[in-house]
């Protein structure tokens, strides 16, 4: 247990800066605009969406249905709201959890002494890991890996109570060996219980049942390849290993469909940047890039030294011929793995490797080795198995102390019963052929689903996907660096081969910390990753440049992602909204058309293009494009929430046009395809005040009114509907209401200039003249630049028969407006 905790407090310590990091990369998409995660939105959409928040069965869906993660994100919402620390703080929490019961399941695997805490030191400090904890929305990979790992273990109970109650069925009590039965069992379905957990905590979650099979057969029952066909498929086969394996596939199975049914029973479609060889035409491309990707994967395990946010598009480049160098490496991973196999599962041949026949716990019979998980004695420094003595049941040793498979000195003492039949002792410890096996399962079954041989993914490389694989990689790097140790003799290698180990542990740790940092906001994240993926880091360092009002630098950062890659539709658009915003329209208006050009389903694209060519005079053109941009269906897009957005903004701005040159029944039929279109997360009140307009210029005033009102309810502080509404009490009389409005509007903003106006309209129809021109000095004081503002005070003054403060404004609004030649007429 002290191990377990060691561990787990290296886990926590070594991420403690990442409490302070803000929110980062996918984060925004998982979290601060998930709908899921409002306390108005109904719980069980999470049942029906999936991780970013759309719908699981459209055609744009990520299919990642992950209900238990986004549950957790909404329980932080709710204590916390948006507040970054509690996300990273369960993140941490997470991860310490996941490395204690990791070197639980190692220990019986490596024994005691420094190998369990070598396992789990690594595992706590390796590099690889940043991402997925660092990030909160890596909290899929570890929440799914914490459930893997109680999956397993529960399976570890069950192999052992099943292997106590076939040995003791014979003999033992009725009402005994019904209760073992049912503990047997009951360890199998809470294993069968937090595999499905893991799985809707993340889809990799499902591949610990085959985990689970590789240690049955491997780890506890000790078998190798031949033997391990022969239990599953021979005429005298283990009918309860086979029951327990069953249970498993079916299981798996069962999952798999049932996940399969709830998607659509359709893949999710990716777009090319994000998975550049699955859209290559060449099948010799995609093969090369296909078998080279595991083997970088492997290489970031191995060597972690250059780790980004992301590695789409050009990143990795594709393996196009055999003359590329890279194949060297898939070469060399793929021999290295096939070795470590082969010596795992490798028959011996020699018969001093054959376990003996002692006191019935090992027998052979048609060639099978029929054990129940205790015949198994620790091999000497040479890896020679001792005989037993059949009566005192310790090793024939000559009274010397012999070297054990764990890396120390003692003479063993071989008493299963000793021992919790699923935890074995030192002396039953399995066979460093057994751990390479089940370590080479650990590390690659949970990979399988990402290498693109069942189905397409929407990545190349992903770090965070390596948390779970990771394990199998510490452990085979623990059992090989044991056998290395048994194979020393003398002291001194020893020492350097447990400093070297301490070295490795050391740098993994401060490679940990100083990758945390470059998390702990995005500024520094994008930064990071300008080497590995520049045009997706100098875009998105862009986007966060602008946001900080650097807009020389965002504009230099949009610039350098195109060089990289002209063609990415989000960064030349992008730029073209950073140019509009600095009243560069006509530049602006050519990087939108470029984007449009690029991904025509951009409609944010088009919304920007129309209302540049609308600000230009250019009506026409405007409508015709808001009109396409209309008419583009939502499906196959990534962010199909997003899309709905600008579809309706479009439509706004459409109908906007149509009111401005008084065709209020077809601005009033686009209001209402707009609504119709719009979703939950859109902010209606600007759309339900124009509905509203449009009405009254209809002299439609109770519907009007109805809209008004609408406005009100969606945004209570929006300001335009304030006096609209006033203007409209004001004509059926209501004034004393109407002058309630007029004030709350200016004491919303009394900044505003406009409101100062409506109200001194208001009081000029009431006569009240001198508390009319007031207001009208208070609107052309506030918004001095605006020529309607200060021309509508100077026809106030006129009105209230103060000439001389009129002329005055008819100077200032002759300035701004020098084309228009008559203003006090």
């Amino acid at each position: 247990m002290i191990t377990e905790l060691v561990c787990s407090a290296v886990a926590l310590v070594l991420y403690l800066n990442t409490l302070n990091a803000d929110f980062c990369y996918d984060d925004s998409r998982a979290i601060k605009t998930n709908q899921d995660l409002l306390p108005e939105t109904p719980w069980t959409n999470v049942l029906y969406d999936d991780f970013w928040g759309t719908l699981l069965t459209h055609s744009g869906s990520h299919k990642s249905f992950r209900p238990l993660c986004t549950l957790s994100f909404r329980l932080n919402h709710a204590l916390g709201g948006l507040r970054p620390w509690g996300y990273h703080l369960v993140n941490m929490g997470l991860h310490g959890a996941v490395t204690g019961l990791f070197t639980a399941l190692c220990r019986p695997l490596l024994g005691g002494g420094p190998w369990s805490l070598l396992v789990g030191l690594l595992f706590a400090s390796h590099p690889v890991h940043t991402e997925a904890v660092a990030g909160v929305v890596g909290r899929a990979d570890v929440g799914a890996a914490l459930l893997f790992l109680l999956s397993l273990l529960c399976y570890t109970r069950h192999c052992g109570l099943r292997s106590a109650y076939t040995a003791s069925s014979r003999d033992c009590q009725t009402r005994g060996c019904g209760r073992l039965r049912a503990w047997t069992w009951l360890w199998l379905l809470g294993s069968l219980v937090c595999a499905a957990s893991s799985m809707l905590w993340k889809e990799q979650g499902v591949t610990v049942l085959a985990v689970s099979a590789a240690y049955d057969l491997f780890v506890f029952q000790r078998l190798r390849f031949r033997q391990a066909v022969v239990v599953l498929l021979g005429k005298k086969r283990n009918t309860t290993v086979l029951l327990s394996l069953s249970v498993l596939a079916s299981w798996g199975v069962l999952l798999l469909a049932a996940r399969l049914y709830w998607m659509g029973n359709k893949p999710p479609n990716f777009s090319n940047s994000d998975n550049p060889a699955a859209d290559s035409p060449h099948l010799l491309t995609r093969t090369l890039t296909f078998l080279y990707l595991p083997a970088a994967n492997a290489w970031l395990l191995l060597c972690p030294v250059q780790l980004s946010f992301d590695w789409s598009m050009d990143a990795l480049p594709l393996i196009k011929t055999f003359s590329d160098w890279r194949n060297l490496h898939t070469v060399a991973f793929y021999a290295g793995f096939t070795l470590l196999a082969w010596y795992g599962l490798r028959s011996s041949s020699s018969p001093d490797s054959k376990a003996k026949e002692t006191n019935g716990k090992a027998h052979l019979a048609n060639g099978k080795a029929l054990t129940n998980g205790h015949s198994y004695h620790p091999p000497d420094g040479n890896h020679n198995n001792h005989n037993i003595n059949s009566e005192q049941g310790s090793p024939k040793t000559n009274g010397k102390t012999t070297l054990n498979g764990n890396g120390f000195t003692k003479t063993y003492q071989c008493s299963p019963r000793t021992t919790h039949p699923s935890l074995p002792s030192l002396a039953t410890l399995p066979s460093t052929e057994n751990v390479v096996v089940f370590s080479l399962g650990l590390l690659s079954l949970p990979f399988l689903p990402a290498t693109n041989l069942f189905f397409y993914v929407g990545f190349v490389v992903a770090e965070r996907l390596l948390y779970i694989p990771s394990m199998g990689f510490c452990l085979l790097v623990a059992v090989g660096i044991r056998a290395l140790y048994v194979r020393l003799r003398t002291r001194g290698p020893r020492v350097v081969l447990l400093g070297l180990c301490a070295g490795l542990v050391l740098l993994y740790g401060i490679k940990t910390v100083l990758r945390n940092r470059d998390w702990s906001n995005e500024e520094m994240l994008y930064k990071s990753g300008i080497s590995v993926n520049p045009a997706k880091a100098w875009g998105n360092l862009g986007n966060v440049l602008k946001n900080q009002g650097k807009m020389a630098e965002a504009e230099r950062a949009y610039r350098n992602a195109l060089y990289y890659r002209g063609n990415m539709a989000d960064m030349l658009y992008n730029l073209g909204l950073l140019l509009q915003e600095n009243h560069r329209s006509s530049e602006a208006l050519h990087y939108y058309k470029l984007a449009i050009g690029s991904r025509p389903t951009l409609a944010s694209a088009y919304l920007n293009t129309g209302i540049i060519l609308m600000n230009q005079g250019g009506l026409e053109e405007a409508k015709r494009t808001f009109v396409t941009c209309a008419e583009i269906p939502d499906e196959n897009l990534k962010d199909p929430h997003a899309h709905k957005s600008s579809v309706t903004s479009c439509l706004y701005n459409l109908g906007k046009l149509l009111h401005e040159q008084g065709l209020q029944e077809e601005a009033l039929s686009v209001y209402k395809e707009a609504v119709q279109k719009m979703p939950k997360q859109f902010a209606p009140q600007s759309l339900y005040n124009m509905m509203g307009e449009a009405y009254m210029r209809l002299n439609r005033l109770e519907e009007a009114s109805h809209w008004y009102r609408e406005s009100l309810r969606a945004k209570p502080d929006h300001i335009p509907a304030h006096l609209t509404y006033g203007k409209l009490l004001s004509i059926i009389g209501q004034k004393t209401e109407a002058e309630g409005y007029y004030r709350r509007a200016i004491q919303l903003d009394p900044s505003k200039g406009n409101c100062y106006m409506h109200y001194g309209q208001f009081l000029l129809e009431q006569s009240r003249l001198a508390e009319a021109a007031e207001m009208a000095e208070r609107a052309a004081d506030l918004d001095s630049s605006e020529f309607d503002v200060v021309f509508s005070a100077a026809h106030m003054l006129r009105q209230a028969s103060l000439n001389q403060a009129a002329e005055r404004h008819y100077e200032r609004a002759a300035n701004l407006r020098p084309d228009v030649s008559t203003l006090a007429q």
